[in-house]
């Protein structure tokens, strides 16, 4: 068990893909989801990972998580996350001394680009790269659990266009 302490960003501009290190394909579904718990299967890469998370306060939530079989993980989305799946490409983005996730949704959720990073402690500062922009961090439109249940491709034109390279 773990406190994960993560803020989340929308993308402004490309500059981020050529400080790209790696990048790896992730699939993932919501197989069980309460008041501030959710239960997620993982499948990227040959390994899988079945994980709870439950939100603390502001960026803080506890995060255990547990590597399974990787047919396990495709068994457990298939037959218990339905649709309600979320695919994204993740690119490990070095700034400086900290290291930036970048995520490029694909499938119903193609168009949408987020950027996280995580922190020591809630009060650390983040210095922005340029090519980084709002935060989402409390906005729960943002969380993979929601995309996976109301995909960003189905939100009104007007805010898609508002999170796309955002301004």
């Amino acid at each position: 068990m773990r406190e994960e302490i993560e803020r989340k960003y929308l993308v402004r501009s490309e500059g981020w893909r050529a400080l790209a290190t790696s990048a790896r394909s992730l699939r993932q579904g919501y197989l069980a989801k309460g008041p501030g718990v959710t239960v997620r299967v993982r499948a990227a890469a040959g390994e899988g990972r079945l994980t709870l998370k439950s939100r603390l306060s502001g960026p803080s939530r506890m995060e255990f998580e547990y590597v399974i079989p990787p047919e396990e993980a495709h068994a457990l989305l298939e037959g218990y996350a339905g649709s309600c799946l979320v695919e994204k490409v993740r690119h490990a983005v070095p700034c400086g001394e900290r290291l930036w996730e970048v995520d490029v949704f694909g499938g119903l959720n193609e168009g949408l680009i987020l950027a996280e990073i995580e922190l020591a402690s809630v009060e650390e500062p983040v210095q922005l790269p340029d090519w980084v922009g709002r935060e989402v961090t409390e906005d729960p439109r943002f969380y993979n659990q929601f995309l996976a249940e109301q995909p960003f491709g189905q939100w009104p034109r007007e805010e898609r266009e508002r999170c796309t390279l955002a301004r």
